[in-house]
């Protein structure tokens, strides 16, 4: 008679210093876009879980926030959701690039993690940026400054590896029943996926002109099934008035383009069309108002 595998389910967290690839391996992983990604620090602001389910096992990623030395009551924020999803879990994923040596930044995650108990793979990411014979001298760099249960390279943008880190993750994880049904990739509310996706397009269409100082606050959310439609308003809040002037554009044209933008990735979220109408409103200080952080998200 076949001994049956027992089925494995845990928790897994993406952490690193900003800017390394978190959210672009958890959406490879997934096989679909839940956290936005773009090449600014500091994109993440809050904890994501991503639900990856395969065969015999589910496998719950947190992609957080970059860890750094959070200054301001938003950065903190950031900083707090990470370091939190390093407890309190099976298993963590200190994701590094393999463009780079290690650097102060990968020093003060490493002094982080030497605080919890929790097993640590290194995954080395961006190898289709950089040629193979470069990563040893790396990965001997790394171990001799932290035990890793394992090193593993990967690309994020190519999936190369990933199969993998998947295999080696699930024989990581505890035996235990699934957490969330087989067809649950997040347990996040579309509205906020949504601001999400709004907020990635500002990012990357205002580039340098707009600092991190915006939020999104989707208002209404209405579903016509009879018409296969979505509406939704969401209201862009920004913390200087020559900022909302930045995102408007002349005439508008900026504030159309990155609707236009943001609606094409959330019609590709929710599968249906969806009419997007955008605004801009001005919330001086923001970033440092416990109750403005509170209503945007950010607790």
């Amino acid at each position: 008679m076949a001994v049956s595998t027992p089925f494995r389910s845990g928790f897994v967290s993406i952490v690193g210093r900003p800017n390394v690839g978190k959210s672009t391996l958890l959406n490879q992983l997934l096989g679909q876009k839940i956290a936005i990604a773009t090449d600014k620090p500091q994109t993440t602001r809050n904890r994501i879980l991503g639900i990856h389910n395969v065969p015999g096992a589910q496998i719950l990623f947190l992609d957080t926030p970059g860890i750094h030395k959070g200054e301001g009551r938003l950065n903190k924020y950031m900083v707090n959701q990470a370091l939190s999803a390093c407890s309190d879990v099976d298993l963590i994923l200190f994701l590094v690039e393999a463009t780079a040596p290690p650097g102060a930044g990968d020093a003060f995650v490493m002094d982080v993690l030497r605080r919890s108990e929790t097993p640590v793979f290194l995954v080395i990411n961006k190898i289709d940026l950089v040629p193979r014979e470069q990563l040893l001298p790396l990965i001997d760099t790394f171990s001799r400054q932290f035990n890793f249960a394992e090193i593993i390279p990967i690309s994020a943008q190519t999936g190369d590896g990933a199969d993998r880190l998947v295999e080696r993750i699930c024989e990581r994880l505890p035996e235990g029943n699934p957490y969330y049904p087989e067809d649950m990739i997040t347990d996040l509310p579309e509205r906020f996926i949504v601001a999400e996706m709004v907020r990635e397009q500002l990012l990357r269409q205002t580039r340098d002109e707009i600092p991190y100082g915006v939020a999104v606050e989707v208002e209404t959310f209405e579903e016509k099934p009879e018409k296969n439609l979505i509406v939704i308003q969401a209201v862009i809040h920004v913390v200087r008035e020559t900022h909302k002037g930045i995102i408007v554009g002349h005439q508008g044209q900026r504030l159309r383009a990155i609707g236009q933008s943001a609606r094409l990735e959330i019609e590709k979220l929710l599968g249906t069309r969806v009419y997007l109408e955008l605004f801009v409103h001005v919330e001086k200080n923001w970033t440092e108002n416990v109750h403005q952080l509170r209503r945007f998200g950010y607790e």
